[in-house]
């Protein structure tokens, strides 16, 4: 991966660049219990520069908890965020709030249950914005890229945490309502789009691009939802370190971690081939049990293939001092093992040094996407 910046791709000025602003509201249905209700609509933000140039509009989603608003500005709230950033360089931007989700509504008496997870101080301190105080996992004492404290009271951890929203709790239900509203979006947009995703919301974007392959030239994954069929055990319930490495049961299945995305990467089906029927079908082996906070679980080769994204290049962005340092690189080897083009780009590798799970709002948000997902974007042309 070349980190020098292409001549095209140099930092604009922070007062940004003339565009139009529209809104508007995709995938809703009306209820079959209730008529007179709609539901299951998502929030889309759709930013025009005033003159567009590039070929490929972008399509952007938010991770666990957050929405399209994170995508508008940086963490200081100085800095331009990576919506205007590409205005500047001449894409249509698609922003989107998950179902019943910031913008999306949530009609209590048909849509599942929400909690909040998410919206909690420490939660918020441990993960994201001062990890280096916790030490929960290895790299976590590098953080170094969120402006001032990161603490409850710090002015700028308090507008962060003041975003954040409670989410639909049954990841199911998440899953087929994001995937059915982002179709009827790619519908609507009708030519191929870069998607740009975040942690939870990568797992989004697979499933987009599953069901329309044409409409999809490539996706950008920061931090993106993983490892495979197992959630990492960094954070326990008791908020501290994770437990012991996991065994293998008499079945072949490790314990003492939760299962999780139970088609690899996603939690609802996904397009293989040979077609499967049931995720038992994905044979699993462990590769590496020998962390304490996550297991490296494959399917057994030959892997099934999955078709519909085999034509998609996609790059991978992993933050130094995130979590997800630890385990992207099982995320990455499955979408290889599984026939994707992808490029995995580790920050520190390219002289980008302390970042944390939110990389692209953090106080260097604009020369991650100026080193490494501006040009690797322009790449594509």
């Amino acid at each position: 991966m070349q980190s020098t910046t292409s001549s095209s791709f140099q930092r604009p000025q922070q007062h940004g660049s003339l565009h139009y602003r529209k809104y508007f509201y995709v995938g809703q249905t009306y209820s079959t219990t209730s008529p007179s209700i709609a539901h299951g609509q998502i929030y889309v933000e759709h930013l025009i520069p005033a003159c567009v140039t590039q070929k490929y509009p972008l399509v952007m989603i938010p991770g666990y908890g957050m929405t399209g608003v994170h995508w508008l500005t940086s963490s200081n709230s100085v800095s331009l965020g990576w919506a205007d950033w590409f205005l500047t360089k001449g894409f249509e931007v698609y922003i989107t709030d998950e179902p019943s989700r910031g913008r999306s509504p949530h009609q209590k008496s048909i849509d599942g249950p929400l909690h909040t997870r998410a919206v909690d101080t420490i939660t918020m301190q441990q993960r994201f914005t001062s990890p280096a105080q916790y030490n929960l996992w290895p790299s976590a004492k590098l953080h170094t890229q969120w402006p001032g404290s990161g603490a409850a009271g710090d002015e700028f951890f308090d507008q962060f945490y003041s975003s954040m929203m409670p989410s639909l709790s049954n990841p199911v239900e998440l899953s087929e309502k994001t995937r059915d509203a982002g179709v009827k979006l790619l519908d609507i947009i009708g030519r191929p789009v870069i998607l740009i995703a975040h942690s939870q919301g990568t797992q989004f974007g697979w499933l987009l691009a599953d069901a329309r392959p044409l409409l999809v030239r490539a996706i950008v994954n920061l931090d993106p939802g993983g490892p495979p069929f197992f959630e990492s055990a960094i954070f326990s319930s008791s908020g501290n370190k994770a437990s012991s490495s996991s065994t293998v049961t008499s079945e072949g299945q490790p314990q003492k971690f939760t299962p999780a995305r139970p088609y690899g990467l996603t939690e609802i089906p996904i397009t293989y081939s040979p077609p499967i029927s049931s995720p038992s079908e994905l044979t699993q082996q462990v590769i590496d049990d020998s962390s304490p906070y996550f297991i490296h679980v494959q399917e057994v080769d030959p892997a099934h293939k999955m078709v519909n994204l085999e034509n998609i290049p996609e790059l991978v962005v992993t933050a130094e001092a995130s979590y997800h340092s630890m385990y992207d690189h099982c995320t990455v080897e499955y979408l290889r093992r599984a026939g994707v083009p992808v490029e995995h780009v580790k920050l520190e590798e390219v002289g980008l040094r302390g970042n944390g799970h939110m990389m692209f709002i953090e106080k260097n948000a604009l020369e991650i996407v100026e080193k490494v997902v501006g040009p690797w974007i322009e790449r594509l042309k």
